[in-house]
């Protein structure tokens, strides 16, 4: 029987179960908050991001959620310097170019921060000269690092990076380093 487990990435947390990289202290990793064997990452959430990983025991589930061919939507709150205008987000939803090729066209739009949102650990920088906001953007594709190299090509550099959901399941009041069974769901690009 497969098992499926949604988990609240914390700000620092590498996502996987070992640090193969780290010389000198080891960086935390999936191991310091999920004790379930036999479930593996369906794709990857940067480091410094926060936010849903969907890990399984079912290799097909997994391929189908990491592989961009399927076009799985996740969601993805991002806190970015200035105040991102109209043109701004017409971009994104139109797709940009970045050094490695277009980006698919996305979903943007201007939100308020998100309710129930955690303080980050450690907190973000701020500036007093520079306003910060919010918005929702919505891919169906995942190159490496690519919500922040496309807010900042529109000249909104990222600040904070929380991934919302994948598909069909959401963080839906899941706190940091916390994770729960996932519904079995049907999947539909």
């Amino acid at each position: 029987m497969s098992r499926t487990i949604l988990f609240n990435k914390p700000f620092g947390t590498l996502p996987q179960f070992t640090d193969k990289g780290s010389e000198g202290s080891p960086r935390p990793t999936l191991s310091a908050h999920i004790d379930v064997k036999g479930v593996y990452p369906a794709g990857r959430l940067d480091r410094d991001s926060e936010g849903l990983m969907v890990l399984t025991s079912d290799g097909r589930l997994q391929a189908r959620i990491a592989d961009p061919k399927h076009k799985l939507a996740k969601r993805y709150w991002v806190q970015v310097e200035g105040l991102p205008d109209e043109a701004a987000l017409e971009a994104l939803r139109r797709g940009v170019t970045l050094k490695d090729g277009p980006t698919r066209p996305a979903k943007a739009e201007a939100i308020a921060e998100p309710e129930g949102l955690w303080q980050r650990d450690p907190p973000i920088r701020v500036r007093k000269s520079v306003p910060d906001s919010w918005i929702a953007l919505e891919l169906r594709e995942g190159r490496n690092r690519q919500v922040r190299r496309m807010c900042a090509h529109v000249g909104h550099p990222c600040l904070r990076l929380i991934r919302a959901s994948i598909g069909p399941w959401s963080l839906d009041g899941l706190q940091p380093g916390q994770w729960r069974d996932a519904p079995d769901l049907p999947l539909r690009g």
